[in-house]
C-alpha cells in the first residue's frame, strides 16, 4: 500500500472512532439525564416515575376544635415512599408542577396531658409547584389507619382514622438531596363506630430529608 492511500484510510477510521466515541458519550449523558429525578434541570419539575424516600420528625400541637375537649400534643416520626406519576403539569400556569403518591408509616408518643402511643399508616397525594429554584413547595393531602391508646374522653377505640392536609417545601442541597420541613394537620377519629368520638386535633410540625433518585 502506497504512503497516501494509507494515510486516508488512517484519517477515516479516527473520524470514525471520533464521531463513535463523541455518540457513546452522549448516549451515556442522555442515559443519565433519564435515569435521575429531574425532567431538565434542578427545580424544572420532576420526571414522571421519579421515586422519593424520606424521613422526618417533630411534634404537634393539641386544638379544641372540632368538638375535641382536650389539646393533645405529641412527639412523631415519619417515614414515606413516594413516586411521581406525572410529567410536569400546567407548563402555561403559576401552578406547574407534580402530581406524586405517598405511602407513609408514623409513630410516637402523646406526652400531654399523658402518655400514650401512636402509629399508623397514610397514603398521601402531593403536588409539588415548579419554582425553577432549589426550592420545591408542595400541598398534600391523604386518610389513613392509626392506632393508639390516646382517651382522655376524646378517643374511646384502639383504631381510629386520621385525616391529614398540609403544605411544605424542600430545599435540594443536592441535586438529589433536600431538607424537608412541612406543616401537617392531623385529625385522629373512629368514625362513630364507639363512644366517646370526639376526635382530636394537632398542628404537627416536621424537619427531615428526602431523596430522590
Amino acid at each position: 500500500m502506497s504512503f497516501f492511500p494509507a494515510v486516508r484510510w488512517l484519517g477515516i477510521v479516527l473520524n470514525l472512532s471520533f464521531a463513535f466515541n463523541s455518540f457513546s458519550s452522549d448516549e451515556v449523558k442522555l442515559s443519565y439525564e433519564r435515569s435521575g429525578p429531574w425532567k431538565s434541570e434542578v427545580g424544572q419539575g420532576f420526571r414522571q416515575g421519579a421515586m422519593e424516600g424520606s424521613t422526618s420528625a417533630g411534634a404537634g400541637f393539641g386544638m379544641r376544635i372540632l368538638f375535641s375537649e382536650t389539646a393533645h400534643d405529641w412527639a412523631l416520626g415519619v417515614a414515606d415512599v413516594g413516586w411521581v406519576f406525572t410529567d410536569p403539569v400546567a407548563d402555561d400556569k403559576w401552578y406547574r408542577g407534580n402530581w406524586e403518591l405517598l405511602g407513609e408509616v408514623f409513630g410516637g408518643a402523646q406526652f400531654r396531658p399523658d402518655v400514650a402511643y401512636v402509629i399508623g399508616v397514610t397514603p398521601l397525594v402531593r403536588y409539588n409547584f415548579i419554582t425553577g429554584t432549589r426550592f420545591v413547595p408542595f400541598v398534600n393531602a391523604g386518610a389513613g389507619a392509626t392506632a393508639t391508646d390516646i382517651r382522655n374522653g376524646d378517643l374511646s377505640s384502639t383504631f381510629e382514622f386520621n385525616l391529614q392536609a398540609g403544605v411544605g417545601t424542600h430545599w435540594f442541597v443536592r441535586d438529589h438531596l433536600a431538607i424537608t420541613a412541612q406543616y401537617r394537620f392531623i385529625h385522629l377519629s373512629n368514625a362513630g363506630t364507639k363512644f366517646p368520638n370526639l376526635g382530636i386535633n394537632t398542628s404537627t410540625f416536621l424537619l427531615g430529608a428526602s431523596w430522590f433518585f
